[in-house]
């Protein structure tokens, strides 16, 4: 099963936690044993699985790269968003999650996130259960 979830952003760039709405597609396919893929299909954007308990820890990575990858660093792109590209090729465009008696094989703290480097549009992320 293959579906396709909208998310809208907000900001240039933040981490948005779609751990519930990948579930409900695992939950959705009927699939009890197998895997879970999720996939970003925009070159300014990333997927990453990381803490939901704590939203520090969101703010401090958003932070880190911020300072890793300044927006403004005399890129020659004409768009001006090479920081955006750089940091969704550093971060990956997939994820690929087990699924295990029908849920999400996520360990107790984590969560699947969309990560948006070039906000706020729509985008949407493609999930895929086997």
């Amino acid at each position: 099963m293959t579906k396709r979830i909208p998310v809208a952003t907000k900001r240039q760039v933040e981490m948005i936690d779609i751990t519930s709405e990948v579930q409900a597609v695992v939950q959705e396919s009927g699939i009890n044993e197998g895997y879970c893929l999720v996939y970003v299909p925009h070159t300014t954007c990333g997927i990453t699985i990381n803490e939901n308990a704590d939203p520090d820890v969101q703010r401090d990575i958003v932070k880190e790269l911020n300072k890793i990858i300044p927006f403004e660093d005399n890129y020659t792109h004409m768009e001006g968003n090479s920081a955006a590209h750089i940091k969704s090729s550093l971060m990956g465009f997939s994820a690929m999650v087990p699924v295990l008696s029908g849920r999400l094989s996520l360990g107790t703290w984590q969560g699947i996130y969309l990560f948006e480097f070039d906000g706020g549009r729509s985008r949407s992320v493609t999930v895929q259960v086997k």
